[in-house]
C-alpha cells in the first residue's frame, strides 16, 4: 500500500498513525511548523493528507502540498479562511449566523444596526480554542480595532440552545456516512466535553446529514469532515467547518468499531468502509492545561489518551473517554473526577452528569 504523509505531527497526526497500523498503512506525520529545506522521499503513488487547515510555507510544506495526490488540496485554504468558508455556505444555501466582511467602510454602529447589541468579530484565519475573537458591545461603546479591518468577519450573536457537531466521511465515489450527532460543551471557547450518542438528538440527525452531505459534495471532498452547529429549537445553524478529524469525535476511539482516524485513512486510501456501528455511548473529557495524573488509570470505565505535550494553560494535553453504558458507574467516575480535576472542571463535569441522563 502507498505511504500516507500527514501535514502536521500534533496529536491528530499521531492518532492517525496509530490507527493506520492495524490496516497495514504506513502513516508518517511531518512537522511542517518549523522552516526546513528537507526533502522527503515521496513516491508518485503516495497520498498526502493534513491534520490542520493552515501551515507555514517552506520547501518541505510545498513539497507535500503540491504533490499530485494531496487529497482535498484546494479545500484547506478555502475553509481555513472564514470569509471564503462563509461565502461557500451562503452559495449552497446552508444556514449559518448572519455575517459580513469587516472592511474599511464598516463601522461598529452599522454592525450593531445590522446584527444587534452584541457582535462577534472573528479573525479570518488562525483563530481557534477561543482565540482570534473580539466582541463589540453597544452598551460599552466598543469599536473595531484597526488591525481587524480586512482581516475579520462580523457575526450576529446567536442565542443558541446547545452546541452540537456532526462528523462524516465522503468516499471518492461520493458515498457518505456519518456518526451520530454529538453534544458539546465549550468553556472560554475551548471544547471541554462531548457526549455521544444521545437519543434526544436523533430527530436532528437527518437534517445535519443533509447539510454536511451538501457541503462535502460541493467541494468534491474525500475523507472525514466536521461540522460544528448551533441548535435553535429544531433547527441547526453551521458555526464552523473543519476539513479533518476533529476533537469532538475522539469519543469514537472507544464508542465505534471504526474510529474517526481509521475512517479518514480508509477514505483517502480508498479502502472499503462498512456501515458505521456504535459500540457504546461515551462521555469524552478534554484534559486542558492539567498535569498527568496516574489516578485516571484506576477508573474502570475510562480510556486515557495522553499527548505527551508540555503542559501550559489552555493547551489540550490529552482526553479521557468514559464508557457510559452503565449510568451508575459513569456517575461515580464523574464524581471522582470532580475531586481530582481543578476548579474549571466542576461545571463541565456537572454538565456531563446532567446531560448524559437526558
Amino acid at each position: 500500500m502507498a505511504t500516507i504523509w500527514v501535514l502536521g505531527d500534533g496529536q491528530l497526526g499521531a492518532m492517525m498513525k496509530h490507527a493506520g497500523q492495524p490496516l497495514g498503512l504506513h502513516v508518517i506525520p511531518v512537522d511542517i511548523m518549523e522552516p526546513s529545506d528537507e526533502r522527503l522521499p515521496l513516491a508518485t503513488t503516495d497520498v498526502i493528507t493534513a491534520e490542520r487547515e493552515q501551515w507555514p510555507q517552506s520547501p518541505l510544506s510545498l513539497q507535500l502540498s503540491e504533490h499530485p495526490h494531496f487529497i482535498n488540496g484546494a479545500v484547506f485554504a478555502r475553509l481555513a479562511d472564514r470569509f471564503t468558508q462563509k461565502s461557500l455556505l451562503d452559495s449552497i444555501e446552508i444556514a449559518t449566523a448572519p455575517w459580513q466582511l469587516v472592511d474599511d467602510n464598516v463601522s461598529a454602529s452599522t454592525l450593531h444596526q445590522q446584527f444587534g447589541d452584541r457582535v462577534l468579530l472573528k479573525r479570518r484565519t488562525g483563530g481557534y480554542d477561543g482565540k482570534g475573537q473580539h466582541w463589540l458591545d453597544s452598551s460599552q461603546s466598543t469599536d473595531i480595532p484597526n488591525d481587524w479591518r480586512q482581516h475579520s468577519i462580523a457575526e450576529q450573536a446567536i442565542p443558541f440552545d446547545e452546541e452540537v457537531s456532526l462528523v462524516g466521511v465522503r468516499q471518492a465515489d461520493g458515498q457518505c456516512q456519518f456518526y451520530p450527532l454529538m453534544l458539546n460543551l465549550h468553556q472560554d471557547g475551548i471544547l471541554m466535553a462531548t457526549l455521544a450518542p444521545l437519543a434526544r438528538l436523533q430527530p436532528l440527525q437527518a437534517q445535519a446529514e443533509a447539510m454536511l452531505s451538501r457541503i462535502m459534495d460541493s467541494l468534491d471532498y474525500v475523507g472525514v469532515m466536521a461540522m460544528e452547529c448551533f441548535r435553535l429549537g429544531d433547527n441547526l445553524l453551521v458555526n464552523e467547518l473543519a476539513p479533518r478529524v476533529h476533537n469532538s469525535c475522539h469519543w469514537t476511539q472507544m464508542g465505534c468499531h471504526i474510529n474517526q482516524f481509521e475512517l479518514h485513512l480508509r477514505a483517502v486510501a480508498q479502502l472499503a468502509i462498512p456501515a458505521l456501528t456504535v459500540k457504546c455511548p461515551v462521555a469524552m473529557v478534554n484534559l486542558i492545561g492539567v498535569d498527568y495524573d496516574p489516578r485516571w488509570l484506576t477508573l474502570a470505565n475510562a480510556e486515557l489518551y495522553w499527548y505527551g505535550k508540555d503542559v501550559r494553560p489552555g493547551r489540550k494535553v490529552g482526553h479521557l473517554n468514559l464508557n457510559a453504558s452503565d449510568p451508575e458507574q459513569l456517575q461515580q467516575s464523574l464524581t471522582t473526577l470532580k475531586s481530582w480535576l481543578p476548579s474549571q472542571y466542576q461545571a463541565p463535569l456537572s454538565w456531563m452528569s446532567e446531560n448524559c441522563q437526558k
